[in-house]
């Protein structure tokens, strides 16, 4: 949404209560309409919920660069006026959105009642290349759902166009990724120009909390400077509420409470009728009934498959992986005509991206497919095989009322039993019987697993895209599992590290580990950077190097037919130094090689940003994966056939 604001530049600079003036030439009482303006801004933020400003340095942007410094300062020290704020700075703008990303995401957590809403971080570039590097964090907002506020200084309306340095047309650079991008020209003291702005920012935190839509994302405010651009000995405005507008949150029940009418079809007749093809099981007693928890599922998942039996199909970042329906090997027992094959329905929570298998569930024509989204403009389909979309799970279901076959859930239990029994004797056993001088090998799994074990109940985990995060899939184990985040609104590498480092500023109360492959966590190095003015925090990094893309591997890429041009345009081998790396950033480096080294350095991770770099063999990866398939299935089809 594009929504211009206009400013006649040539209106009367009459001074009045709450408005900056217009500075005369040398007079020092009297801020500069750019530096007035930034302080408001900075105020109002403050006074609409915002907390954390990450700020990436730049000229054009000065104004806000001093009114953020002056509002980061001890109380005893900030200019009256000033609002308290948390100030991050980094120097590299990708690195700053994916922290203000991080720091947002982990805001939901931070209460004992389980999730809320996300808070709105801040995040401050100058004009120029600046502002196009944070696309990459504004889209993963975007498809996550994540409020963050982007203030982008730019030339003023005079200077675009001419080939004035550091200057392009930044209005709109971020298209439809922003709930809402104001062009705010230029300040020049007028009257009522200190209640607009507030008007704007309020407008622009609402728009990105998703307070009137429920659809919170992303948001843009260009900000047009002109000279000058640095306070003297001024003192701030008073805070004033003119123009700030507190906008009423729409709100969504804690717990489900029903389904909710109007456009939504009344569920509880439609689950007990058949009605296309899909529904043809229906009359013949309960149908068997999968729940599959994708990102951000939450906890709900996890009682719904508990109140009506049903397996539980959750993914590492659901938020639901835990408790006793949860199925850790499912995109394993998908194939299973007994398993997946019976399946006749799934209920969708959260946005699942891992599995090709689920997917492929979830796109068969005789499986009806329920996804509830309870917020935002979409819903996850991509099979558009969809036959419902609800706004909240179905009170005959959340009760247990609707239930499933005799069976259902014992069937696969039993089948999980099976190929975790599977796992567990490959990855204990040295890989291909190979072993390092001092052990067995580690591989991608058995690395998981030890990244899953070492993570208590109050930890938190930030996974990386690619093979980590789905290793971690097929591995994880959790009576209670700790909060797992990752950035599955894109499921892109960038700014991995620097999101993980958000997280653990935003949580300096919990163990935080990141576990990443080797081309993430070098996509993303840069994230390790950290002036001495930045406050440290307790950040572990636990790197799976197997000197390149590994995920290909298992695709179709990773063919032995395709050989010949897979190495140098797929996996991308580096051969990295690691440790040279870490030494350079000033970061403590660990090196593990064998699985006798591996749990003693997750268990110690001691204080401040430190690097575990776990040397992972992939050269067997498709080969050891094709057989784990073909055992699990034999096991399964053996426990299922002899009834347990």
């Amino acid at each position: 949404m594009m929504t211009g604001v206009t400013q006649d530049p040539t209106a009367p600079r009459r001074r009045r209560r709450g408005t900056a003036a217009a500075a005369p030439a040398g007079d020092p009482a009297v801020p500069a309409p750019a530096v007035a303006a930034a302080r408001v801004l900075v105020q109002a933020l403050a006074a609409l919920g915002v907390r954390d400003v990450v700020l990436a340095p730049g000229s054009r942007s000065a104004p806000l660069a001093y009114a953020l410094a002056d509002a980061a300062r001890p109380d005893d020290q900030r200019p009256a006026g000033a609002p308290a704020l948390r100030l991050h700075v980094r120097i590299d703008e990708r690195d700053a959105g994916f922290l203000a990303l991080g720091l947002s995401k982990a805001s939901a957590h931070t209460g004992d009642r389980g999730p809320v809403p996300a808070r709105p971080v801040a995040v401050v570039t100058t004009s120029g290349t600046a502002v196009a590097n944070l696309h990459p964090a504004v889209l993963e907002a975007h498809h996550a759902g994540l409020p963050l506020v982007v203030l982008t200084a730019d030339r003023p309306h005079e200077l675009r166009g001419t080939g004035a340095n550091q200057t392009t047309e930044q209005v709109g650079i971020f298209g439809a990724a922003v709930r809402l991008a104001v062009d705010v020209p230029a300040p020049v003291g007028r009257p009522g120009e200190d209640r607009d702005l507030r008007r704007t920012v309020s407008r622009a935190v609402a728009a990105a909390t998703g307070a009137r839509t429920q659809d919170p994302g992303p948001v843009h405010l260009d900000l047009a400077f002109r000279d000058p651009l640095v306070p003297g000995d001024e003192p701030w405005p008073a805070p004033s509420d003119a123009g700030l507008t507190h906008v009423a949150a729409r709100a969504l029940p804690a717990e489900p409470a029903g389904l909710l009418t109007g456009a939504v079809p009344v569920v509880v007749d439609v689950l007990d009728e058949p009605g296309d093809g899909r529904s043809s099981r229906r009359a013949r007693g309960p149908v068997p009934t999968v729940v599959v928890a994708g990102d951000g599922a939450g906890p709900a998942a996890a009682r719904l498959a508990e109140a009506n039996g049903w397996p539980l199909l959750a993914e590492p970042s659901s938020g639901a992986r835990q408790g006793p329906t949860a199925i850790g090997a499912y995109r394993l027992l998908l194939a299973d005509e007994r398993l997946g094959g019976r399946t006749g329905r799934v209920v969708v929570l959260g946005r699942p991206t891992l599995s090709r298998p689920v997917q492929a569930l979830l796109a068969r024509p005789d499986v009806d497919v329920l996804v509830v989204a309870p917020r935002g403009a979409d819903w996850p389909d991509a099979a558009r095989n969809a036959s419902q979309v609800l706004l909240d799970v179905p009170a005959r279901m959340r009760q247990g009322r609707v239930g499933a076959p005799a069976g259902w859930l014992d069937a696969w239990r039993t089948a999980d039993a099976a190929a975790q029994d599977v796992l567990a004797g490959a990855l204990d056993a040295p890989e291909d019987g190979r072993r390092s001088r001092s052990g067995p090998r580690v591989s991608g799994w058995a690395l998981a697993r030890a990244v899953a074990r070492a993570s208590a109940p109050d930890d938190v985990l930030v996974v990386g895209s690619s093979s980590p995060v789905r290793d971690l899939d097929l591995v994880a184990r959790w009576d209670l599992a700790p909060l797992v985040l990752a950035n599955r609104g894109l499921a892109g590498i960038d700014g991995t590290v620097a999101t993980a480092t958000g997280v653990a500023l935003a949580l300096p109360r919990r163990r935080v580990r990141a576990y990443l492959g080797d081309l993430t966590f070098l996509h993303d190095v840069g994230g390790l950077l950290r002036g001495p003015a930045e406050p440290a925090v307790d950040l572990q990094i636990v790197v799976a190097n197997d000197d390149g893309g590994s995920v290909f591997t298992t695709l179709e890429h990773g063919a032995p037919e395709r050989a010949d041009v897979f190495e140098r345009v797929f996996a991308t081998p580096h051969g990295v130094d690691v440790a040279a790396l870490c030494a350079a950033y000033g970061v403590r480096h660990t090196r593990v090689v064998d699985t006798e080294g591996l749990l003693p350095a997750l268990a110690a991770p001691g204080t401040g940003t430190s690097v575990v770099e776990v040397r992972v063999d992939r050269t067997h990866r498709r080969g050891l994966s094709e057989r784990l398939a073909a055992e699990v299935a034999a096991a399964v089809d053996k426990a299922l056939s002899s009834g347990g």
